[in-house]
């Protein structure tokens, strides 16, 4: 476990995912990848959503392009599994944790603030997913699921890192690094709130 805190810590996340979390996931994987399956397909229209809203913003369009395919491959990918497993894709559920983040977001402060919000939102989402896809890279008993999600933790340590890149390159880096620890203080409560389950990545 002192690996996971050092993941958590260059995650710059406040507290690290309940351990229990990879067993409680394990007991149903069709469940779990369901969930997953539309977190990308989420991240994927984040991603979008952010392109339409600031078309002017032209390094955020540029970077930001090549990721929703890459996103929307995800989820091709996680249908794939699960079709390799015999599983079904189930309904989507009512994501609490990032409801919780965006109602922290203040509102009515203009298009450019809540930009910024917006990019630390998807950076902290981004994060948290790298945190507990390593945890399912590291301790799942199906040796190629742990491959599996490998290359997902890779991926969304490299999202996380565009998304502050994009914060920093459209913001002052000391707004943006007191609002990022605003963030990661309020997400660390967040988790402590929630209830700790094997069927949602969050």
């Amino acid at each position: 476990m002192i690996e996971d805190a050092a993941t958590v810590q260059m995650l710059h996340l406040r507290l690290p995912t309940d351990p229990r979390w990879v067993n409680l996931a394990e007991m149903d994987l069709g469940e779990i990848l369901t969930d997953h399956a539309y977190c990308e397909q989420k991240a994927a229209t984040s991603c979008i959503s952010l392109i339409q809203g600031y078309p002017d913003r032209k390094e955020l369009v540029r970077e930001l392009a090549p990721i929703v395919t890459e996103e929307w491959g995800h989820f091709r990918a996680v249908l794939a599994e699960m079709d390799r497993r015999g599983l079904e894709l189930g309904r989507q559920r009512k994501d609490e944790y990032v409801n919780a983040l965006l109602d922290f977001a203040p509102k009515g402060r203009g298009r450019d603030a809540a930009l910024l919000e917006r990019l630390l939102i998807f950076a902290l989402i981004e994060a948290r997913s790298c945190e507990r896809f390593r945890l399912m890279s590291l301790y799942v008993s199906d040796a190629d699921l742990r491959k599996w999600y490998h290359k997902f933790m890779v991926a969304e340590a490299g999202h996380y890192v565009l998304f502050i890149e994009l914060a920093r390159k459209y913001f002052p880096r000391d707004q943006v690094d007191v609002r990022w620890k605003e963030y990661l203080a309020y997400e660390a409560e967040v988790l402590q709130k929630l209830e700790v389950r094997g069927d949602r990545m969050h």
